[in-house]
């Protein structure tokens, strides 16, 4: 097997945990919308936000927990504590027979969601090679879109043809299996081998490096120079690099990139996708769609975003970071202009909802197709990508935090906000879509194809400036281009061996 495709396939495994992710937020408007549901629990909007929102509150602190975990016990252990988090939370929430207990369950499931999303794209940066990194850390938000999928179709198949409490007790029960299977095969794997260089496996390390670069000849050329690297920059990260979370903050370049990262994430949530997911059954309401139809046309977009999802793995290292997420968030900037029209023009009163209708789950289409491609994948690509190793899983920890924190902001609020003031909702996703593409045109660094190594040297050296545009802007883009130009020409001379 080559070993692009080993390091592709093990990265495919681990972002089964992903598919958990990608299940829950697929799922749970079929289960906050469902008749069983709103008949067993008599749910208002404050406590159904409640259960949207405490998922992803217990997922902010499985992502806080997974920093230190991912570095003491290791990324696959990491990963098994999470499915093992997530098997025990389903379990309760599909047992539910009290709101409170379905509480408890979507909390605990999200502390462990939270451990994987933050330790599988550390851990899928940390074994592929800087050719195909965008495309395996893609993986997270492709396997995400899986879950999506799956749920989305689960969904509405149980809504349209039960009427017992297996409506929604179903949907959630399925998303154990997933789990089941990551925990049990994980510890099979290989771990990372930046990890066991840094816990003083140096042999193990490079081991473990050329099985997954070079099918176990540990006297390859590029492994041997991998391997140099990597202990050279874990020696000098030992010696002057972050000891603790307080570095992240005091050192300027590890500052910038925790910056980066956090504001990333954060600006990912602003873009509304989560309110979409969440409260499809509720938004598309306001234009006069049935909650079967809503679900139905979920599903539908589940496919798209997933057809998204893998043409952004196949082009994200070759048209690069930067461009992608500027152009992504203009385009869903526009289309949640096009959506605020449409739901003020035409509400369910105005029975319009055959012609505006359409136009609205078009422009939602649209909008996913856009997120899914751009900015999705890239706030999981980025953050795993800027870190030096030493700071690496504290990094992705505290920038997952930050996501996980907006995400719990936007499911307790859409649905209180949606019933207050309506339409004018979604005008603050439009002008936060316009906000990050500006915001991002200034600080955002191109970093598609640089080694991890050189991330500290090149893109983030203590010199380098925090505006990207401009003169002194110019020359590190100039440094980052040679990096990625000095990559491909080891790649080319390994072919040849």
């Amino acid at each position: 097997m080559k070993p692009h495709t080993y390091q592709f396939l093990v990265g495919v495994f681990a972002s089964m945990g992903s598919v958990l992710y990608g299940y829950d937020l697929g799922v749970i408007a079929g289960v906050v919308g469902s008749t069983s549901y709103a008949e067993l629990f008599h749910a208002n909007a404050a406590q159904n936000g409640a259960v949207v929102s405490l998922f992803t509150g217990g997922a902010f602190f499985g992502a806080m927990f997974a920093g230190p975990a991912g570095d003491a016990l290791g990324r696959r252990v990491t990963i098994l504590l999470g499915a093992l988090l997530f098997l025990l939370g389903g379990a309760v929430q599909t047992a539910a027979q009290t709101i409170d207990y379905l509480y408890g369950g979507r909390a605990i499931a999200g502390l462990g969601v939270g451990f994987l999303t933050m330790i599988i794209p550390v851990y899928q940066s940390e074994i592929a090679h800087p050719s195909i990194r965008g495309r395996v850390t893609g993986l997270q938000q492709f396997m995400l879109g899986i879950g999506a999928f799956l749920a989305g179709w689960i969904s509405w198949g149980c809504f349209t043809n039960l009427r017992s409490d297996g409506q929604w007790r179903i949907p959630l029960g399925i998303q154990m299996f997933p789990a089941v299977i990551l925990a049990a095969l994980i510890l099979l794997f290989p771990e990372s081998p930046r990890w066991l260089v840094d816990h003083d496996r140096a042999d193990d390390g490079l081991a473990t490096l050329a099985k997954l670069h070079a099918n176990g000849d540990v006297d390859d050329a590029w492994v041997r120079a991998e391997f140099a690297a990597i202990r050279e920059t874990i020696t000098y990260e030992h010696e002057h690099e972050a000891k603790s979370y307080k570095e992240l903050f005091v050192n300027p370049s590890a500052f910038r990139r925790l910056f980066l990262a956090m504001s990333i994430q954060a600006a990912t949530q602003m873009t509304g996708v989560s309110a979409i997911q969440y409260f499809s059954v509720t938004i598309f309401a306001q234009i006069g769609i049935s909650a079967d139809d809503a679900l139905k046309y979920q599903a539908i977009n589940s496919i798209l975003a997933l057809i998204a999802q893998a043409c952004c793995m196949l082009l994200i290292d070759k048209f690069g970071r930067r461009p992608t997420l500027i152009v992504g968030n203009l385009v869903n900037c526009v289309m949640f202009i096009v959506a605020t029209i449409l739901l003020a023009k035409f509400p369910p009163d105005t029975n319009s909802g055959n012609t505006a209708g359409w136009g609205f789950i078009i422009v939602t289409w649209l909008y996913n197709i856009s997120f899914s491609f751009a900015c999705g994948p890239l706030s999981w690509i980025i953050p795993a990508e800027i870190f030096d190793t030493h700071t690496r899983s504290k990094g992705v920890s505290l920038a997952t935090m930050t996501s996980f924190a907006f995400n719990t902001l936007i499911g307790q609020i859409t649905s209180i906000a949606v019933d207050a003031v309506g339409w004018r909702y979604f005008i603050l996703f439009a002008v936060c879509n316009a906000s990050n593409a500006l915001f991002f045109y200034f600080v955002l660094p191109e970093t598609k194809r640089v080694p991890l190594e050189q991330m500290s040297t090149v893109i983030f050296a203590r010199d380098a400036p925090w505006i990207v545009v401009g003169k002194r802007g110019k020359a590190y883009r100039a440094a980052a281009a040679a990096a990625e130009v000095e990559k491909v020409d080891l790649d080319l001379k390994k072919d040849e061996v």
